[in-house]
Order: C-alpha cells, then structure tokens, then sequence
C-alpha cells in the first residue's frame, strides 16, 4: 500500500499536481497540511486562527487545510513541502525532526516531570530552533502539544516480557522510538500514523503509545484496553511554512499572522491540555483499565530512556543542544525548589 501511494505522488509529481491539491490554488492561499483529522480539537483551532488570519489581512492571506492525513505521512508532507506542492505544515515532532532534527531533544522519554517545565525550557530554545529551521529554508511558527504520551495496549504490558510478547506500533519515521526499541531488544511493527487504526483491527498491532486526547481523536481507543499510568514522555508540535512563501507576504501581513499565532498558541495549548484531562475520563468512563508500572519495570524503562540520550547525543541532535535542556530543565526546577509541581502521571492529567 504505502509503495503504491509512493507511486501515485511520484507520477502526481511528474505531472506538476499533487492528488487532493488544486492546481489553480490563489495565490495568496497557503495550502497546508496536517495529520489531524477533521471535527479535532487541532484542526478546529488552525481553522479559528486561518479565519481571524483571513479577516484582519482583508482576504490578503487565506488558509486551505488538508486534514487527516490526505497528504500522506509528515514524511509525504514535507517532500511536497520542498516540491513547493504545499506551503507549510502543522507537524508533530516526528515531522519537524525530519526538517531539523535536533528539535526532538525536547522529546526525549522521562525528560520531564511537568508541563511548567516544559513551557519554560520550550520558551528558552525556540529562538534557537527558529535559527535552524531558518537555515533549512523553512519558518518555524507557532508552537502546540499532543501531551502526554502513554502505552495503550489490548492485553496488560505489566513486565518486559508483557512488552516483548506485545505487537507494539513502532512509528515508521520516529528514530527516537527505533533506537529506544532497539536499546530494549523489542520488534515494533513500523508503520505511518494514518495506518494505526486499521492495523488495531486486523491484530497487526494490538499496542501503541499517545496522548490521551490523540488515542481519542483518531479512534485507536476502540481497539485497546488498557493504558500505562505513567507516561514515557511529552508529545510536542508546531507550524511550520516554506520561508519563501512566507516572506511572500508584506511585513505588515506577517505581522498579523504572528500576533494571530502568537494567541492561538497560548489558547490552543491550554485547550489542548484541558481536552487531554476530558478525553482521559471519557476513557476512563468507557472501561478503560489504567496499569501502574511495577518498580521493576518503571526502572527498566528510565535505565534505557538514559542510555538513549547518550547514545542520541552527536546523532540526531549534538551533545550542545541536550546539555542545552538539561541545563534549561535544571535551572527551572532550582528556581523552584522543593515546591516545584512534578505532574506527569494519569491522576495528574
């Protein structure tokens, strides 16, 4: 499937279209594309900010999205992205990593006790992250969360060995996921998110990892039972645009859409972090069983969360930039001391 759909943006390509994207866009349209679907909380705000984008601009600016995965994987998105088939993106992690990398710091699993420090850390280094998109040739915008991230699976995951006899998804284009696997002697089944539902329901997989908000919006709660109380990490997100079709824009037009994504921004993550709580005690409602790691297990995991941020450091982001984190994270947690909130587990969703 994924080599036939390959095929079809190849020849698409050849032929100067992309299947789904109008040639005759205007051209002040911003064609962007986004792995959330329609009717989520994601699409909804970009949907609230292309319209407040469209009317204090007068119409100069207008937004057309492509949701739900209809312009393939991050990985399809950004080929066409640099096809200048597509202006820009809203991208998880996973597809800014493949803009530049080193972002994915911010990622790392147990890196983080709580969303303050997340916030503070993220606010440090984004004028960095700007600089190194910036050189990639694309324009790194708003920033967004998914939250945080846990093991939903059909079966309990209680042990290693529960997670090795697991069929656990293994995003196709994750590295950080590949290696943690691999550091864990574990087979994941490669595949792209837009296939994780269907893959839930023949049993190719029955084990995944997402936000709560995430394993609701796109339906994989329906196909799994449990999920772990602890989560192995903070899903992170952004807006990106080809810098050139950015600069395209007057300065007083860009200036709206900063000050525009700026605000929704700020809102956006709020929501999203609230939505994240509700979607968990929809679950919860629903039967859902929450696992709590067992000691063992807990520290098996962090062992190997350690081992990989080493092993990571001069490969997908330098040794600079994780002692950039980890001297942000820790400068944070001394200005708070021993009142600082450590916030990560499901009763603190």
């Amino acid at each position: 499937m994924v080599t036939r759909l390959v095929a079809i943006f190849a020849a698409a390509a050849c032929l100067g279209t992309v299947p789904g994207i109008a040639t005759d866009a205007r051209a002040d349209e911003r064609r962007i594309a986004t792995l959330a679907p329609e009717g989520s909380l994601w699409l909804e705000d970009m949907e609230r900010g292309a319209t407040e984008i469209r009317k204090l601009t007068k119409g100069r600016i207008t937004v057309k999205f492509y949701a739900g995965g209809s312009q393939g994987d991050e990985r399809d998105v950004i080929r066409k992205m640099r096809l200048e088939q597509l202006d820009g993106a809203a991208l998880t992690s996973i597809g800014l990593g493949m803009i530049y990398p080193g972002i994915r710091v911010l990622e790392l699993p147990f890196l983080w006790e709580s969303v303050d420090e997340i916030d503070y850390v993220r606010k440090k280094m984004w004028p960095y992250f700007e600089e190194k998109f910036a050189e990639e040739g694309f324009t790194l915008l708003a920033a967004g969360d998914v939250g945080w991230v846990h093991l939903f699976s059909a079966n309990p995951i209680e042990s290693v060995d529960d997670l090795e006899a697991a069929r656990m998804w293994a995003w196709t284009d994750d590295p950080i996921v590949r290696k943690l696997f691999k550091l864990m002697k574990l087979d994941g089944v490669p595949l792209g998110v837009p296939a994780v539902l269907a893959g839930l329901q023949s049993g190719r997989i029955n084990a995944c990892y997402g936000s709560p908000l995430a394993a609701v919006a796109l339906q994989w709660h329906t196909q799994v039972n449990y999920m772990s109380d602890e989560p192995v990490g903070y899903g992170l997100a952004g807006m990106v645009m080809r810098t050139d079709v950015w600069e395209s824009a007057s300065a007083k037009d860009r200036e709206i859409q900063v000050d525009v994504g700026r605000k929704r921004m700020k809102k956006s993550i709020e929501r999203i972090r609230r939505d994240n709580k509700r979607a968990l005690k929809a679950m919860l409602k629903n039967g859902m069983k929450v696992l709590e790691l067992p000691p063992e297990f807990e520290t098996e995991l962090r062992k190997q969360a350690l081992a990989l941020r080493e092993k990571m450091a001069g490969d997908l982001y330098t040794q600079a930039e994780l002692d950039m984190v980890l001297e942000y994270r820790d400068e944070y947690r001394a200005k708070q001391g021993e009142n600082r909130k450590v916030a990560r587990g499901v009763t603190a969703e």
